[in-house]
């Protein structure tokens, strides 16, 4: 940084150096010989500091001043390098001497300003800054400079002068005109404080926002029957005047008229002709007065409701209703207003993804693939609407859509989208692939889906409980599923999975361990018909036909009937599945976690 600062500087001096040479500059001349030197030496250094050698262009610098000791751009750039060395002082005493010897030269006089105030010489800077006023006068920076130190410095009458010149300058602006009188009022002249807010008014007659100002600054010190005349002259000519309106309103709570103050909040709020701006300013200030007040949320409810209805294309309001209602608790009513807004802005990514969650949570299918099937039309980008679409068709059993926009989703997928999330998307690819009876396309997908994300946990339990399912690659489906119980240990159907393996591999006693952890499981929720059949499998296994038993007609009565689980339980004997055709494939299947 502090080089790019000195690369600045030595631009800036190059500049001057360029409009006038150090002869001309002070009065003095050189030889030709020694001009051609002094040159060659001045813009040799400028370019070895552009090099980043700056030991050479100090010396080089050096070497110009004893050539030409007046030089005032050799002086200039020599105090941005006493600057860089932390050498105050000399950088100071420095740059006076070039600002002596080139005091027509506007960077040099800024240069010192800002030494003089970096080193807390409030006076000198000052003093200075007044004499570019008068040097430079279509320079504007010097009196900006001088108002900011006037005003720290609480120099109230030499500040209102700078503002004055400025004034003079730029012509009669309302932010010159404010800033006047809040200084008058600072100071407590108030004759002289509303002069100026008056001279607005008169300055420009047909613009009424500064007679609303005017107004407001009458309402702010006192002076309410006249900040009251200005409103109703306003409200006369302009019925409609948002400004007017709200201030009217502010008058009527400052006198304590709380009655005509609600009607008038009324008035503001169910005009149509009111900018939205105004009504959410508005409802906000009613809002902390509300809470203020600890009194309960029903007026204000009912005045967003009343606004929506008269106000059904606009968005900024119901997102502040919701904000509200979120945080009053209250978000069963917040959601048909998020549905308001989605029907007014289909590209409302916000209010469709706390919808979307919202529908995920209380498992409503139907809204889960509404929401993400708009989402996928208003905004293509998002991969969660088709990942969470692909979720809800595979709940429906529709898996030949779940495959087509899988891949449409992975198409789509921008560079830099998370692998978790690709791989997720080839999860629920394999998932249905295998539904459809199409396994080695399910296995195709599962190993893609590792290749992005070796640690995808349903993809690893699920290929591995496909896997053994078939009774194939066992000692592979083991290694996933061990993956599974160890990043989640008392995940019940990954326990399960696991014991199943170890069935499958005759390892019963094994088995029985991870069996009985499932069932063990807090996740009561997760501990599937299935898994109590398997129990069941594994206990008959270990030589415990009673208990064995138990499990089966358990597995029963949890909804499992099927003609094999049927005679296990008449034969009272295990009977092994052909490949669980009889619909008990997707026992285990655990598809990427929802919100």
């Amino acid at each position: 940084m502090k080089r790019k600062m000195l690369l600045l500087a030595a631009i800036i001096g190059c500049l001057a150096f360029g409009r006038a040479t150090a002869a001309t500059a002070t009065g003095d001349s050189l030889r030709a010989d020694e001009q051609r030197r002094f040159d060659y030496y001045f813009l040799e250094s400028i370019r070895q500091k552009g090099q980043g050698k700056l030991d050479a262009a100090f010396d080089l610098l050096q070497h110009c001043l004893s050539i030409q000791p007046r030089s005032a751009a050799a002086l200039y750039e020599l105090a941005q390098y006493y600057v860089y060395l932390k050498q105050d002082s000399l950088a100071v005493s420095t740059m006076e001497q070039a600002h002596a010897y080139a005091p027509d030269n506007y960077w040099y006089a800024q240069g010192l300003a800002n030494l003089y105030q970096q080193q807390g010489s409030t006076d000198k800077t000052i003093a200075l800054l007044e004499e570019m006023t008068r040097q430079f006068p279509d320079k504007l920076d010097p009196l900006y400079n001088l108002l900011d130190l006037y005003s720290r410095t609480q120099a109230y009458d030499q500040e209102l002068d700078a503002l004055d010149r400025l004034e003079q300058r730029t012509g009669k602006t309302e932010e010159l005109t404010m800033e006047k009188f809040r200084i008058y009022l600072r100071k407590k002249d108030h004759k002289h404080a509303f002069r100026e807010i008056e001279s607005l008014v008169k300055e420009y007659p047909m613009d009424t926002r500064y007679q609303v100002i005017l107004g407001d600054a009458y309402l702010q010190n006192g002076r309410k029957k006249e900040a009251y005349n200005l409103y109703r002259q306003v409200l006369d000519t302009e019925p409609d005047n948002a400004m007017a309106l709200y201030s009217l309103a502010n008058y009527y709570q400052e006198t304590g008229q709380d009655e005509r103050y609600r009607q008038q909040i009324d008035t503001l709020l169910m005009n149509r002709r009111v900018p939205s701006e105004t009504k959410l300013l508005v409802m906000r200030q009613l809002i902390v007065e509300n809470e203020q007040a600890g009194t309960d949320s029903t007026r204000i409810t009912r005045l967003f409701d009343r606004i929506l209805q008269q106000e059904p294309d606009d968005t900024q309001l119901p997102l502040l209703y919701v904000q509200y209602l979120y945080a009053k608790n209250k978000q069963q009513q917040a959601l048909p207003v998020l549905q308001h807004v989605l029907d007014t802005d289909p590209t409302n990514t916000a209010a469709r993804m706390t919808l979307l969650g919202e529908a995920i949570r209380t498992e409503n299918t139907a809204d889960v693939r509404r929401l993400c099937e708009g989402g996928i039309v208003a905004s293509p980008e998002r991969p969660e609407f088709y990942l969470y679409l692909a979720i809800a068709y595979n709940q429906e059993e529709r898996y030949a859509d779940v495959i087509d926009l899988c891949r449409k989703a992975l198409k789509q997928a921008a560079e830099g989208t998370k692998k978790e999330v690709l791989s997720d998307f080839l999860t629920i690819m394999g998932d249905a692939h295998y539904a459809l009876k199409q396994p080695s396309q399910a296995y195709a997908a599962y190993d893609s889906a590792l290749v992005y994300y070796p640690d995808n946990i349903p993809a690893l339990n699920n290929y591995a409980y496909y896997l053994s399912l078939e009774r194939r690659d066992l000692d592979r489906a083991e290694e996933m599923s061990y993956k599974t119980i160890k990043a989640e240990p008392e995940n019940p159907t990954y326990l399960d999975t696991y014991a199943w393996i170890l069935f499958e591999k005759g390892r019963y006693d094994e088995a029985r361990i991870y069996i009985d952890n499932a069932l063990l499981s807090e996740q009561k929720d997760a501990i599937s018909a299935g898994i109590v059949e398997h129990a069941g499998d594994i206990y008959y296994m270990t030589g415990d036909t009673e208990r064995a038993l138990a499990f089966w007609q358990k597995a029963q009565t949890m909804g499992i009937n099927n003609e094999t689980l049927k005679r296990k339980i008449s034969k009272k004997k295990y009977i092994p599945y052909d490949n669980h055709e009889d619909g008990e494939k997707a026992t285990n299947a655990a598809h990427p976690a929802q919100p």
